[in-house]
């Protein structure tokens, strides 16, 4: 069972009005994410792996030191499929209901959660991820290098920001927090964030 890329669940050029250029897209899914599949595929094909789900492949291949170049391949496919979902057309604004309560709990206000999560993903150093994640009933922000994800440390992921220079070179430059507050501003999916709590 090949893995396979997901289609984008908005068009190429939906993001272009909220600060995500087509040709991002077109490069980032198109070349990069794709990438991470076909090599994920050429490296899995004929093992004990390739009919595993793709979130086994991750656990299975971050515990084991042989299987770093399978879990590069895996690691980076998963977190692009959940950060495509993170993305809506004219997103932003605020959560609501329980997730918005929870927010409110463990971080204090949603604008204390935005300046947590722009600092985690300002602060990676080099390539790697933000996330908003449910730890035992705590939402808490955390950031990982490279392909690294809270799936691969037992956590559950609610949001993440790929801070990887592909994600915002076209649209950004090097200008990261301009990206980020972008992010937080207008392409937040919120409605995605509280499925993947109600599921926590």
């Amino acid at each position: 069972m090949a893995f396979e890329l997901p289609s984008l669940p908005y068009d190429l050029n939906a993001l272009e009005p909220y600060g995500m250029k087509g040709e991002t897209l077109e490069y980032h899914y198109g070349k990069h994410h794709k990438a991470y599949v076909d090599n994920l595929n050429k490296l899995t094909d004929g093992t004990e792996l390739a009919d595993k789900s793709l979130e086994e492949v991750v656990e299975i291949s971050f515990k084991d030191s042989s299987k770093v170049g399978i879990f590069n391949n895996a690691g980076q496919v998963w977190n692009h499929n959940f950060y495509w979902q993170s993305l809506k057309p004219a997103g932003g604004g605020e959560p609501t209901g329980e997730l918005a309560a929870q927010i409110q709990k463990d971080f204090g206000s949603l604008d204390k959660f935005k300046e947590e999560f722009s600092n985690a993903a300002a602060t990676q150093f080099g390539s790697g991820w933000a996330w908003l994640i449910d730890d035992g009933g705590v939402l808490k922000v955390i950031k990982t290098p490279n392909a690294e994800n809270p799936l691969a440390h037992g956590k559950k992921a609610l949001l993440t920001l790929d801070v990887w220079e592909h994600a915002y070179y076209i649209d950004f430059r090097n200008a990261r927090p301009g990206f980020i507050k972008n992010f937080l501003d207008q392409l937040i999916n919120w409605d995605f964030v509280a499925e993947q709590y109600a599921k926590a």
